[in-house]
């Protein structure tokens, strides 16, 4: 069967630049169902070679574009040719749905596991990047997807287990267990924005043992609650304002700590005294009037130029992230200055004390955005509960301000007591 060859498309390239006029060459013969074309057109100031798969369908010509010559060989575009549209040619499938069939590689499986994080809002998905593509890195970027093992893992985490890094082992195992589900879920889906399929058969991490979750219990109770509040206010080490000023919001709300930590003035209404948040961990918006003991100490904050209240120290132009808080936490808790507790725990203070406040459990988990799981919440109740939230915060300010008030007073009775005792006790020295 006669086929091209690179002289034959040089000499039709001059052709072409001399008469001005479109020329087809076809590698192989007969006219049947479908061949490998190269279409050479005159431009201004270049010919133009685009090789091209063309069918022949329902007395209809279809034609697909493979690439440009000479980027794409004679030799790559047959093998392109015969690995993507041969097939559906000779099963009489249009060609205007083909695509590259190669297995995706790691790089394509964690690049476009990335792409569908991003796409959904969620913002974790720099994290996954960071991770990703380390491991991809390990594993070989361009090995098909498909052919990593559960051994080929384990090796990668079981380094970082052995430094003492237990969460961020998991965390890998996380990343890497995700992105192979995802990609055995969105093999044939529609919705997929990638083009490859990565002709998954299991999923490699799936029988790795997670690391055991450490279910926290700690909270603070109101002496304590008042220790860490009173140190925020006024620390004896130099902190950077922002930072004790973002957990005594926490502290007085129970949100989460990175929708705090990245608090902006688009979020803030300082008529309404309510936070709204559009997207939270969840999913779903989340508004909250805030306490007005929450709601002054923002009133006093003056977001800086980028909008945020509570900014990095190393770079203003983004807010503080919420593993700066928790090492911030962590140095003055080595000091034994404050309670020993973790962001969460703060968040598990609030709703223990805001319940002692006599605060209900259902709107407790209203005004802390936990999920409610019941049919009629999820899919029928769309009410937004804000006179109901408003009632309750009323009733939690009313509580945290009698435990500072009354924590106040003890603490100056205490201390007129003791100068009183230090008096007496010099009179009567002197009249020894």
């Amino acid at each position: 069967m006669p086929s091209l060859t690179d002289g034959e498309i040089r000499r039709a390239l001059n052709q072409v630049g001399q008469t001005g006029k479109q020329l087809s060459l076809v590698d192989g013969e007969g006219h049947g169902t479908g061949r490998l074309v190269l279409v050479m057109k005159p431009m201004p100031t270049r010919v133009t070679a685009d090789w091209m798969a063309q069918q022949w369908r329902d007395k209809k010509r279809l034609k697909k574009k493979l690439g440009s010559y000479p980027s794409l060989s004679l030799g790559k575009a047959r093998e392109v040719f015969a690995r993507d549209f041969a097939d559906m040619i000779q099963k009489g499938r249009s060609i205007k749905i083909a695509g590259d069939t190669r297995p995706g590689t790691v790089a394509d499986l964690f690049e476009a596991y990335v792409a569908h994080l991003k796409a959904s809002g969620k913002s974790s998905w720099k994290e996954a990047e960071k991770v990703l593509n380390k491991i991809a890195d390990a594993f070989g970027r361009s090995r098909p997807a498909r052919d990593i093992e559960p051994d080929e893992i384990t090796d990668v985490i079981r380094p970082i287990y052995d430094r003492g890094r237990h969460s961020m082992a998991d965390h890998v195992r996380s990343y890497v267990r995700s992105a192979y589900s995802w990609g055995l879920k969105s093999e044939h889906d529609y919705r997929s924005a990638t083009q490859r399929r990565f002709r998954l058969v299991y999923n490699p991490a799936a029988g790795i043992p997670t690391e055991p979750k450490k279910v926290g219990t700690r909270w603070l109770d109101e002496e304590e609650f008042l220790r860490l509040y009173r140190w925020l206010e006024c620390p004896d080490t130099p902190v950077h304002p922002p930072y004790t000023r973002a957990v005594r919001i926490l502290m007085l709300t129970g949100q989460r700590v990175e929708e705090i930590a990245r608090l902006h003035v688009d979020q803030w209404d300082a008529k309404e005294r309510i936070i709204d948040w559009s997207k939270t961990k969840n999913g779903k918006p989340h508004a909250i009037p805030v306490p007005e003991v929450a709601a002054e100490l923002i009133d006093s904050i003056k977001p800086n130029v980028h909008g945020w209240f509570f900014p990095s120290a190393m770079n203003p132009t983004k807010p503080v992230s919420h593993g700066t808080l928790y090492a911030f936490m962590w140095r003055q808790r080595e000091r034994e200055v404050i309670p020993v507790v973790t962001n969460r725990d703060l968040r598990r203070t609030w709703k223990t004390l805001a319940g002692k406040a006599g605060l209900s459990k259902e709107i407790r988990d209203r005004l802390q955005n936990h999920t409610l799981q019941d049919v009629s919440s999820k899919s029928y109740d769309r009410w937004n509960y804000m006179a109901e939230k408003r009632a309750a915060m009323k009733k939690w300010n009313a509580f945290v301000h009698a435990m500072l008030n009354n924590k106040r007073s003890k603490q100056t009775k205490e201390k007129h007591t003791l100068i009183i005792h230090s008096a007496t006790d010099g009179a009567t020295q002197q009249a020894d």
